[in-house]
Order: C-alpha cells, then structure tokens, then sequence
C-alpha cells in the first residue's frame, strides 16, 4: 500500500510531460479545426484521462495484471461486438467505432492494445531461469493473434500494425533464442513481397491500399488528385512551417480550409509543422523522447518482471505509433489512418495512453515495495 511517500514518489516529471504534450497538441487541433468542438472534446477527455491515470497509479498494479484474462477477454468482447451492424460505426471503409452517447465515438482497439500488454506481461513475466520455449512463444503468438484477427476484421490495418512491437519486445526481454529473432527477421525479409503479392490476389489488399503503397514506392508518377492527394498535402503543410512556423493565414491555408484531410488526427504532426515549423517538431519529438525514457527508467526499477513487461510493452506500442504518424506526415510511410499519440483528437486513445502511463507510475511507487 502506498504510504505519504507516495506523493514524494510520484513521477511528476511523466504525468506532466503527458499533460503538456496533450495541452500543446490542443492548439493544433484547435488551429487545425477552428470551427468544429473537437479541442473541447480533448480537453474533456484530458479531465477523464487524468483521473484514470491516477486510478491505475495509486493501486497495485499487481491488482489489475492478475486479473488481466478477466480485461483481456472483455476487450475480445468489445471488438466482436463493433463488428455488429447497427453497433459498430463504419467511417472510411473501417468499422472500428462505437457510439457512446453524450461521450461520441469510442474505439475499443485502442484499450485492447493496453489489455494484450497485460496478458501478455502476465504470462511471460512468471519466474524464469531459461530461455523461451517454442510453446511459450506460440501461446504468445495466439495472445496477441485473436485482437489482430478481430480488427483485421474492421479493416483497420494501421491498428494492427502497432501491436506486434508490444509482443516482439516482450519476447526479446523474455530471454527468446538469439536465432529465433534472426529467423524472423529473415523470414519477414523474405515473404513480405510474397504477402504483398498474395493480398493483391486475394483482394485482401485493397485497390485503395495499395495506391497509398504505390504513391511511397514513385511518388513522382502518384496522382495527387486521387490516392496521392493526402500525402502530398501534408508534405505541402509540413513544408509550409520553414524553420519556425508559418504565419497564421500561410500556416492554415492547408489545414483550416480543407485542402488538408484529417487535419486534427492523423495529419496533426503536418498541422504541428505548419503552425510550429522544425523547431517545434524538435522540441515536440524531445519531449516525446523524455517521456519514453522516464517509461524506461520505471521499467529498469520495476520490483519484478510483470511490471518490467507491461512498461515496455507499452513502450514498443508508443514508439510505433509516433513512428508510423510522422512517417505518414512526411510522406515516408502509406497512409493509414494511425494517430499520434496524447496529440491526435481522439478520447479513446487519449484514455488508454494515459491509463498506460498510470501503470508505468504504478510500478515505479511499488519499486520499494515486497
């Protein structure tokens, strides 16, 4: 139990780099949509957030891994149930969304991603003395196996893309066969165009899907009035910022008037870079920076290896997303359709980051603790 220390203990310096990158990410989306209540909403879902966040801290985290299947299987629950016509909401060609009302639309995937990280901290974070076993890593596979199947099942491929880190480095600090992870990488190496290739067959792969891939592999021969106009829009955005940001009317002619789409979710770096130019975009990735390794502190101080896991895990799936957001902005990765984190409007994701942080504080509290 946590005593008076604990607010001495309490990594402040976290909850506030999370609470500011929040805050600054609301001025974009207010810039970016002007107009419209989403940096209401955020600042709404900042209050809900924070108050999760220290419902997850101050209890044992312990508490909520050992009932983790319990999380687990509700979260599976929550993704067959979006699936439901009439229940789950379609945008964009994705089924993904749930109307809550009075709250709006809440993707279930996003708390899913925080609950697999449970499950999976919970069965490898046992007592150990030697290296992984191929049932181990196969029933780690069908962990994370059954979520992906479900949103793949929304076509929400972007989703699926940022669960594998959270199991690939799980089994890396789970001591896996240094063999294993040259096989995959080889393996993954190897049948990726054959995958690519298959999908085009099978139309698992859609004609739109593989426009945005084309627009990445030749982007001189990309049509930027059809599958190529979202990139080259937020190329446009992001090099109208310069060095320190564009002035107000310059810096919205993209976002505000519309040319830009999905300013205040998925292209919220490019609206970041117009308004803050390279300088904020700097200072943006340095404080995401200090966030990570203020996780990965907690994570080597963590009193056992559950908590280790569930820091890290959280880690892999943090650092994916902004890798794969900014990656889209740049017009260096396909879009699709990933936010950035504590600074894409979105309550569920917001929610679920910072129930996420709540558990890296937690561990970091108990550190001391038997």
């Amino acid at each position: 139990m946590i005593q008076k220390k604990g607010l001495r203990d309490f990594d402040w310096l976290l909850a506030l780099l999370a609470i500011g990158i929040v805050c600054f990410g609301t001025i974009q989306i207010r810039n970016a949509q002007p107009t419209e209540s989403y940096w209401i909403k955020q600042l709404i879902g900042l209050g809900i957030a924070v108050v999760a966040m220290l419902l997850v801290a101050f209890n044992d985290y312990r508490k909520f891994i050992n009932i983790a299947p319990a999380f687990y299987a509700f979260g599976l629950l929550l993704l067959i149930i979006v699936l439901i016509p009439g229940i789950g909401l379609k945008i964009n060609g994705q089924r993904a969304w749930i109307k809550v009302p009075g709250i709006g639309q809440f993707q279930p995937s996003e708390f899913v991603k925080v609950t697999t990280a449970m499950m999976l901290a919970r069965y490898f974070g046992k007592h150990r003395t030697g290296v992984l076993t191929l049932k181990e890593m196969a029933i780690g596979g069908l962990i994370l196996a059954l979520p992906i199947f479900l949103i793949l099942l929304e076509h929400d491929v972007g989703q699926v893309l940022t669960y594998f880190p959270i199991l690939a480095i799980v089994l890396f600090l789970s001591a896996i066969r240094i063999r294993y992870v040259v096989a995959a990488v080889a393996l993954s190496v190897l049948l990726l165009p054959a995958a690519y290739w298959v999908g085009v067959k099978t139309h698992l792969i859609k004609n739109y899907q593989q426009e945005r891939i084309n627009v990445i592999l030749d982007p001189e021969k990309a049509d930027r009035r059809g599958f190529g106009y979202n990139t080259w829009q937020s190329i446009l955005t992001v090099g109208e910022g310069g060095l320190l940001g564009a002035d107000t009317s310059a810096a919205h002619s993209q976002s505000s008037l519309k040319f830009l789409p999905e300013p205040h979710t998925d292209f919220i770096f490019s609206v970041l870079a117009g308004n803050a130019g390279f300088v904020g975009c700097i200072l943006v990735l340095l404080a995401y920076a200090l966030l990570l390794s203020r996780m990965i502190a907690g994570a080597k101080r963590a009193p056992d290896r559950m908590g280790m896991l569930v820091i890290m895990a959280v880690v892999g799936g943090f650092t994916c997303q902004i890798f794969i957001n900014i990656g889209m902005a740049l017009g260096l990765l396909p879009v699709i359709g990933v936010p950035l984190p504590l600074m894409s409007a979105g309550l569920a994701s917001l929610i679920a980051t910072f129930i996420a942080i709540g558990f890296a504080i937690s561990v970091q509290l108990r550190r001391f603790v038997n």
